[in-house]
């Protein structure tokens, strides 16, 4: 790419005007020289890197964004920003700036990243001497607590399956999906990975196949079993066209999509009557949180959710920290 392609001209990669860094309404046109330095960090990230279109397009906005509040604050070289600069950027990313809606912490974040990137890439090519960006930190992202459901609801989310001898082998297919999502707590693409050989025998544990291909061992519950079983002997040999493996099916016998799988939920969630937004995460959260609740320690449930560190699981300590302190204040007199 040429350095056209930074101030807004076609490049030879294609992208077109808007995607340049010059041409922010009202904003002050940055210096050659870091419209240069821009293009050159893009180009390295483009060729050297490897890295993705979608990624540079990201960094490209990032850095149109961060070179234009450099020239509106009077800065024409990267050797002349301070760390009070960088500090003074974040602030007006989360309040707005010329014209722009403010910031979440998230988006703010990864715009500052993009800007101690690009310091990083002057230091290393020689253009500053010192890497001003280097200590200054991101705003902390807000904690957002997972959404679960409380066990009655997801009981009655499951029971709103028909069953019996008039429920179709939709209906014992979908049941047999809730259950395992409930009761192994995989993701689901986790689940809808799976073939018939992988519980063919009936296994109490399940071997789940998580991210970076790790594999771990899950315990199948009775409820989850059962459903398992009833799926396996009435519903998919009617679904089976005999040319896939996958254990979940459509009704024309190819394989359960993940959308397919989230219709299945808004379904039961609609014949339940939930009042909740419910996705295929939403039974996993509940499954560790209702874990925990139960007096499970969070190492096992970090093992069973296939969590690589535990922080990650610890935000549901948090989750059951609230309902423990609900409960208290509505049944302690002096809460």
């Amino acid at each position: 790419m040429s350095s056209s392609t930074i101030s807004g001209a076609s490049g030879a990669a294609g992208h077109s005007g808007n995607s340049g860094i010059s041409g922010i309404a009202g904003g002050t046109e940055p210096a050659p020289e870091l419209v240069t330095l821009a293009q050159g960090w893009l180009d390295h990230l483009a060729v050297e890197k490897g890295s993705s279109p979608n990624t540079v397009s990201n960094y490209r906005r990032d850095l149109k964004r961060y070179v234009h509040w450099l020239a509106a604050a009077g800065v024409t070289s990267l050797r002349d920003v301070t760390t009070q600069h960088l500090e003074a950027y974040v602030a007006d990313l989360r309040r707005g700036w010329e014209g722009q809606k403010p910031l979440s912490s998230a988006s703010t974040s990864r715009a500052l990243i993009v800007a101690r990137g690009l310091h990083k890439f002057a230091l290393s090519e020689g253009d500053i001497n010192v890497d001003v960006a280097a200590d200054v930190a991101p705003p902390s992202p807000a904690k957002h607590l997972p959404d679960t459901l409380t066990v009655e609801e997801v009981t009655a989310l499951i029971d709103a399956v028909p069953t019996g001898e008039y429920a179709t082998a939709v209906d014992i297919r979908d049941k047999a999906l809730l259950e395992m999502l409930y009761g192994t707590g995989a993701r689901i693409s986790e689940l809808l990975d799976l073939v018939v050989d992988d519980v063919a025998d009936g296994p109490d544990i399940l071997t789940v196949t998580g991210k970076g291909s790790k594999q771990r061992l899950v315990p199948m519950g009775s409820h989850a079993r059962k459903a398992l079983e009833d799926y396996l002997v009435r519903s998919r040999p009617q679904m089976s066209r005999g040319k896939t493996h996958a254990l979940f099916l459509n009704t024309l016998g190819k394989p359960l999509s993940r959308q397919s799988a989230w219709a299945v939920i808004q379904q039961a969630v609609e014949r339940a009557k939930v009042g909740k937004k419910v996705s295929p995460h939403t039974l996993r959260h509940s499954f560790a949180t209702h874990l925990l609740q139960g007096g499970a320690d969070v190492r096992t449930v970090q093992e069973l959710l296939g969590h690589s560190s535990v922080t990650t699981t610890q935000i549901y300590t948090h989750v059951t920290a609230d309902s423990l302190r609900e409960v208290w204040r509505v049944a302690h007199p002096r809460a």
